[in-house]
C-alpha cells in the first residue's frame, strides 16, 4: 500500500515572490537583450540589487563557458573537452582563462597538464591575480597535500584524467545522476560543485541529458525553499524544485504574470533551483522578518556596459530573435554590419 506524501505548506506571500521574481527579472532580461534605455524595471529591489539571471545558462559566465569552452573551435579531443569544462568551472573566472590562453598559446590541454607546462602558467598567473571567482565557496583542504589550492586543484584535475580516466567514464555515463555522482566520488568536488559541474557538461555536445533528469538543491536554494514554505511536508528540497518545475505554468498563470521563458524554453530543475537561491536573497529586503544565516545582499547592481553575444547550447534549437540597435549606437553604425 502506498502512503500518500504530505505535501508542502506554501508561506505564501514568499512563495507567490517567487514567481513574481522570475517572471520580473526574465523581464529585465529580456528588456536588456532587446537593448531598451535603463531603467528595466520599477522594482526598487531589483534596481538596487545584483541578481543572477532565471536561466543559468544565459549568465554572463555561463555565456563565456559555453562559448569559449564547450563550443570553442580549437583542435582538441574529447577528453580534452571534458578537462577544459570541468576545469573552468572550477575557477569560473573568464579572466583566468583568457591569461592561460595568452601564456600557453592555446586553451588548457591534457598534455599541459601532464607535463606541468598548465602549473607553472596558472602559477604565474596566481601570483598576481585573483584566479578563483568569489562567487563560490569551494572546499579548501589540502586534499593532494600541495599547500596551495590551486596546486590541490591541478592534483585533482591529474587524478581525474591522468591517473583515472574520468572523460571515458562520463562519455559512458547513463544518467545525469550518474555524471554528477562520477565527479562527487573524487576529494574537493562536493554535492554542490559536482552538480554545478554536472550541467556545464551537459551544455556540450559530448554528454547529453535531459536536465529535469536530476537537480541538487545548495545551500542557497535550500534557504529559498525554507523561506517560501511553512513546511516542506514529506517532501525533499530537490523533491520541491522538481514541484517547481512541473507547476510554472499553472502558477505564473495563477498570478496573471506574463511569462514566455527564454526564446519559448521553459525553466528547467537548474533553472528553479537558482530562483530559490534568488528569492533567498530578495527575501533579506522584502521579508527581513524571515531570519537566516544570510541577512542581508552583498552586491550592488552596476549595470554592465560590455554586451553579450548570446550563443546556447546548439542542441536546445532555440531561435534567437535578431537583437535590435540602441538608439544611441543607429547613427554610428548607419550602413555597416551590425555590432550585436
Amino acid at each position: 500500500m502506498t502512503v500518500k506524501k504530505k505535501p508542502p505548506t506554501p508561506r505564501r506571500a514568499v512563495y507567490d515572490t517567487y514567481w513574481k521574481y522570475a517572471a520580473e527579472r526574465q523581464e529585465v532580461w529580456d528588456r536588456r537583450y532587446n537593448n531598451e534605455p535603463a531603467p528595466w524595471t520599477d522594482d526598487p529591489i531589483l534596481l538596487k540589487h545584483k541578481f543572477t539571471s532565471v536561466f543559468r545558462a544565459a549568465d554572463r559566465v555561463s555565456q563565456y563557458m559555453i562559448r569559449n569552452v564547450c563550443y570553442h573551435d580549437e583542435p582538441c579531443s574529447d577528453a580534452d573537452r571534458l578537462f577544459q569544462i570541468v576545469m573552468f568551472r572550477t575557477f569560473s573566472k573568464n579572466e583566468t582563462w583568457e591569461k592561460l590562453h595568452e601564456k600557453l598559446g592555446h586553451y588548457p590541454l591534457l598534455k599541459d597538464l601532464a607535463c606541468d607546462d598548465l602549473e607553472k602558467a596558472l602559477t604565474e598567473i596566481a601570483e598576481d591575480n585573483t584566479i578563483y571567482t568569489s562567487a563560490f565557496i569551494l572546499c579548501a583542504n589540502d586534499a593532494y597535500h600541495q599547500g596551495k589550492k590551486h596546486l590541490n586543484h591541478l592534483a585533482l584535475f591529474r587524478d581525474m584524467f591522468l591517473v583515472h580516466d574520468l572523460a571515458d567514464d562520463l562519455q559512458k555515463a547513463k544518467s545525469l545522476r550518474k555524471v554528477n555522482d562520477l565527479l562527487k566520488s573524487y576529494p574537493l568536488m562536493g554535492d554542490f560543485m559536482s552538480f554545478q559541474t554536472a550541467i556545464d557538461l551537459n551544455y556540450s555536445d559530448l554528454i547529453n541529458f535531459d536536465e529535469n533528469d536530476f537537480v541538487v538543491a545548495g545551500p542557497g536554494a535550500r534557504r529559498g525553499i525554507d523561506k517560501c514554505f511553512e513546511s516542506r511536508g514529506d517532501y525533499s528540497y530537490e523533491e520541491i524544485v522538481m514541484m517547481m518545475v512541473k507547476n510554472q505554468d499553472k502558477e505564473f498563470a495563477r498570478l496573471s504574470l506574463e511569462w514566455n521563458g527564454l526564446f519559448g524554453r521553459k525553466m528547467h530543475a537548474i533553472d528553479c533551483q537558482n530562483v530559490f537561491c534568488e528569492t533567498d536573497k530578495y527575501s533579506r529586503v522584502a521579508f527581513p522578518e524571515l531570519a537566516s544565516n544570510r541577512v542581508r545582499i552583498k552586491q550592488q547592481f552596476h549595470e554592465t556596459r560590455t554586451p553579450i553575444e548570446y550563443f546556447f547550447p546548439p542542441k536546445w534549437k532555440l531561435k534567437l530573435p535578431r537583437r535590435k540597435i540602441p538608439e544611441s549606437l543607429a547613427e554610428d553604425i548607419a550602413g555597416q554590419q551590425p555590432l550585436f
